[in-house]
Parts: C-alpha cells; structure tokens; sequence
C-alpha cells in the first residue's frame, strides 16, 4: 500500500511538472475546433458575405459563447447551472440565424454547437439535441444547396462530434469518480485496521498486564513462607508474558482467533491468583470459531475489570446456547461501580467490545446485577458448523 502511494505521488509530481493533471482532458483541448470558422472569417474579408458587419458580430459572439461554454462543461456545478442551458440556447439560435442567413461555410458552425452541447447536455438530453441538430443541419444544407459538404456529411459530422465530445467526458470523469473512490477505500481501510489493531492492543495488555501484576502480588506475599508456591506463580507470569508477546504478533498481523476454551482457563488462574473463587458453566452446541473468538474476548475483558475494579470474591461464567443463539454471563458480586468498569475510549474496552458484536449479529449489556455485583451478558449468533464448544455439562 506504502508503495502504491509513493507511485502514485510520483505520477502527480510528473504531471504537475509537465503542465497536466490526472483525469479528463481540459477545455483548452476544444478550442483549436474554432478553426472550423476560418472560412466564414476568410468570406468577411473577401466580401463574399452579405451585410458584413452582421456577420462579424454573429461570429464574434458565436466564439465567445462557445468558449464560455466549454469553460463551463468542465465544472460539475457550472454546467448543471441554468446560466449554462440560456448560453447554450443562445448559441443555438446563433447558429441557426447564420446558417439560414449565409448559407455554404457557416454552416460548420453546426458540429461546433454540437460539441458545445456534449459538454452540457447528458443523457437523454444530449440524444435529443444532437438528433435534432443533425436534422436541422442536413435540412438547411438542403434548403440552402450551397454547403461546402453534402448535407448527409454535415448532418453526421455534427451528430458524431457531440456524441464523441459527451462520450469521452463521461468516461473521463467516471474515471476520476473511481480514482477518488479507490483512494477513500484505501483511507478507510487503514483507519479500519488501525481501529482493530488499537482495540486488539487494549485488550491483550489490559488483561496480560492486569494477570501479570495479581500473579507478582501473590508471589510477594507467597514467598516468606511458601517458596515453591511462589516460584510456581512467577512460572506462570513468565507464561504468560511469553503468550502475550505470541498474541501480540498475531495481532499485528491480523491472524488473531481467540479460544473461549482457553480464555475461559486463564481466567480461572488470574482470578485464583487474585483471590477470587471462580466458577465455569458451558452448555449446548459447539459454536463457530468467530464466535469462540468474540467470546473469548468477552470473557478476557471482563476478567480484567473484575480483577481492577472490584472487591469480589466469586465470578461465575455461563454460556448457554439454544435456538440458534449462544450467551454468555459473567457475574462477580463485587461492589457496584457508579458506571460500567472501563468502557474504554475510542473503541476500546466494553464499548469496542459491543461494537465488535453488534458487527456479527449480537448485543453486550454490562451493569449491577438484580442481587448485587456486576453482569456482562453477551448474546451472539451460534453457527453448529465449526468451533469447539460444551458438552452439556459444566466444565470441571
């Protein structure tokens, strides 16, 4: 991705170096198609035209009217402005007083007024003006019987030069949409991944960090007179700071899939280490690794909140399934917090975890309990097509 964009940052130096820019061509590039008066101009000078002085200002406002227009196309809010169609209209009834007027080389001005038009018009607008002022053109070309080209040409010429016109703008602007929208993807899958990754990081070294200080704690008041004991709990943060760094590179990664198993295990141990008594119960169907992973996330966090921000003595942990559905609880019957335990911030903590569920069909409550303590209820879809999960009865 770092590498695409350096390109891409490349090519628009280059550009800009060059005088041009990404996308359609300019307006500029339709101005040379003005040359196509050279011979109306050219009869002026000779004399050829009637009235000459009107010729010359039906020829200067036709010019003038066309660059404006063309001006305008290449601007979204411009060209979709009423100022646009009245100038355009202008030009046509230019056109037509010339041509009928004059006859033989103004009639050229019909293809021009027609590219004019495919850089207004869209749609089923363009289809009707251009018919119509190929029609128009082949009908005074006949009527007249002196243009410089048969009347068939001119009626082709003025139809194809505005149907070209539209058609290569269109694609050009339709090119820049997908360039911009390709950008916009790549923006908002960066600011994804680092949301997961952000959420992911709160969550693995809020509770590794939180194990880690209740397993220090007790290996402190376990060595005066349990030596053993004490080394077995200093093993135990060396496992899990080992497993921290493990999930921490899967994280990165992105290849992280947590087990409600083996979460389920490790709260067993940091709650036991803090002193707290806790109880496991799992029941019905086995459920899908996505949901063993949110689960486990569930069952991660609320450990972590349990351990920093109450006094419990017990936490049980249910997961029940049935109708397709899957629940876990987790009760402590600690003190009641004035507010959910760390809801975290930006995403994170309970409310990254909610956002997480909700994602994949699910809910999470958090709050006092009806006799005390506190409850995180996390409700998920159950997919019986992968995943470990109970048996039926409480685990041991």
């Amino acid at each position: 991705m770092c590498g695409n964009g350096r390109a891409a940052r490349k090519e628009r130096r280059r550009l800009r170096k060059e005088g041009r820019r990404p996308g359609p061509p300019g307006p500029y590039a339709l101005l040379p198609w003005l040359l196509m008066g050279l011979g109306s101009f050219s009869n002026l000078f000779q004399g050829e035209t009637p009235s000459p002085w009107i010729g010359g200002l039906g020829l200067l406002a036709f010019n003038s009217l066309y660059v404006s227009v063309v001006f305008r196309g290449f601007v979204k809010e411009k060209r979709e402005s009423p100022v646009s169609y009245v100038l355009l209209g202008a030009m046509a009834a230019i056109t037509f007083g010339l041509a009928i007027g004059y006859g033989g080389s103004w009639l050229l001005f019909f293809p021009l007024l027609s590219l004019a038009c495919g850089t207004i018009l869209r749609h089923r607008w363009l289809a009707a003006g251009l018919l119509g002022l190929a029609v128009a053109a082949c009908l005074i070309a006949v009527w007249r019987d002196d243009s410089t080209s048969t009347p068939w040409t001119l009626g082709y010429g003025t139809f194809i030069s505005g149907a070209v016109t539209a058609a290569i703008l269109t694609l050009s602007e339709t090119v820049m949409e997908l360039r911009s929208t390709r950008q916009e993807l790549a923006r908002t899958a960066v600011e994804k991944e680092r949301l997961r990754f952000s959420r992911d990081l709160h969550d693995l070294l809020g509770h590794t960090l939180s194990v880690i200080v209740v397993k220090s704690e007790a290996a402190r008041r376990l060595a005066p007179r349990d030596m053993d004991a004490a080394l077995s709990q200093v093993a135990d943060i060396e496992s899990v700071g080992r497993q921290a760094l493990t999930e921490i590179r899967e994280a990165v990664t992105g290849y992280r899939e947590g087990s409600l198993a083996t979460e389920l295990d490790r709260a067993r141990s940091a709650l036991t280490a803090a002193g707290i008594e806790p109880s496991v119960r799992r029941s019905g169907p086995p459920l899908a690794p996505q949901t063993e992973a949110l689960l486990g996330w569930v069952v991660r966090e609320s450990v972590t909140n349990v351990v920093r921000h109450s006094t419990a003595t017990t936490c049980a942990f249910v997961v029940e399934g049935a109708s397709g559905r899957v629940r876990l609880t987790v009760t402590d019957d600690g003190r009641t917090p004035a507010a959910p335990p760390a809801p975290g911030i930006g995403g994170t903590g309970l409310k990254g975890l909610t956002e997480r569920l909700a994602v994949a069909g699910g809910s999470l409550e958090a709050g006092p309990g009806p006799a005390g303590g506190f409850v995180v209820t996390a409700e998920l879809p159950a997919d019986a097509g992968g995943g470990s999960g109970g048996d039926g009865t409480p685990d041991p």
